[in-house]
Parts: structure tokens; sequence; C-alpha cells
């Protein structure tokens, strides 16, 4: 899984998620802040990334109007604000929370992350 990490997350987040052995990387490090929300959506398409937000409400929007298309999409994971703390301390279960979808087929998905149970 390539993961591109939408504008809220730190690269920190980035940095665990690649010590987990997922390449991540984030629209900071890639010195493209300030972007808008479908601008990161094609860049994701065409970098062939799947997108980490929490931004539910532009981006299920944006990935459903690109599937009515009849175009595919890397996946979209959704990292709710109320499961998922972005401060140091929420790093660990977001990571494990990822991790459990690393292997899966993501094609044209929207997955809700869930709290690693244990």
């Amino acid at each position: 899984m390539r993961l591109l990490l939408d504008e809220m997350y730190p690269p920190a987040l980035a940095h665990a998620l690649t010590a987990a052995g997922i390449n991540a990387t984030t629209i900071i490090e890639l010195g493209m802040s300030g972007i808008s929300d479908p601008e990161v959506f094609a860049y994701a398409v065409a970098e062939n990334y799947v997108v980490l937000t929490e931004n539910v409400a532009d981006f299920v929007t944006i990935a459903a109007e690109h599937s009515t298309t009849g175009a595919h999409h890397p996946g979209v994971l959704i990292a709710l604000s109320n499961r998922f703390s972005r401060r140091a301390s929420g790093r660990a279960a977001l990571v494990k929370a990822i991790q459990a979808h690393s292997s899966d087929e993501l094609t044209s998905r929207i997955i809700y992350l869930t709290t690693p149970s244990g």
C-alpha cells in the first residue's frame, strides 16, 4: 500500500507508518500544502496512493463523483477525529488500524477505520 496523508496529518505519522512497513508520505512532505481536496485526490489517483483523511464530507463526495465516471481510484481511508487523535499519543492506534487494511484490495473503496481492539 502507498499511502498519502491529507494535510491535517503530521510527517511524524508518515514516519511511524513507514517504520511499520507502510509506504507513506504527507501532502506537507510533498510541498503541496494548501492544495484543494480535489487536487489531493487527483494527485493520489495519478500517483496510485490510497488517501488517509478525516475529511469525510469532501473525500466521500469526490470519490463518488470520480467513480460515477467509470474511473477507479486507489482507495480512501477515513480516520474519524472522534475515533483517532492526531496527537502523538494517538499515533499507535492509527498505525495499527491502517495496518489492518494494508494487504486489503482497496481499489475504489472507502474504508472507515475502526479503533483496534486489545
